[in-house]
């Protein structure tokens, strides 16, 4: 019988890397081509959404990289054509 372990990258520090892959919660805009119905939206409930001509806005809290990983997850899994993705600064929220 053999050996099927599956070899692994060697180790890496990622402390070192901790201010590059760190993303600060912050607010988010993204915006998606179309009009998004009931059933699209709730995909995402902690976002506001809002209609701006031809395209749906949607704005609201990520915790982190991943939380915003997530929502973009959620906007390929459905289909969507992703237009834009902002974070919005003090100035803007």
């Amino acid at each position: 019988m053999r050996d099927h372990r599956i070899p692994a990258s060697p180790s890496h520090h990622v402390e070192l890397l901790h201010d590059f892959l760190a993303m600060p919660l912050g607010v988010y805009t993204i915006r998606v081509r179309g009009r998004l119905g009931v059933t699209a939206l709730s995909a995402f409930p902690w976002m506001v959404p809002e209609l701006d001509g031809g395209e749906t806005v949607l704005t609201g809290m990520l915790e982190d990289r991943a939380a915003l990983f997530g929502v973009l997850g959620q906007i390929e899994a459905l289909g969507l054509e992703l237009l834009e993705v902002r974070q919005l600064t003090g100035v803007d929220c």
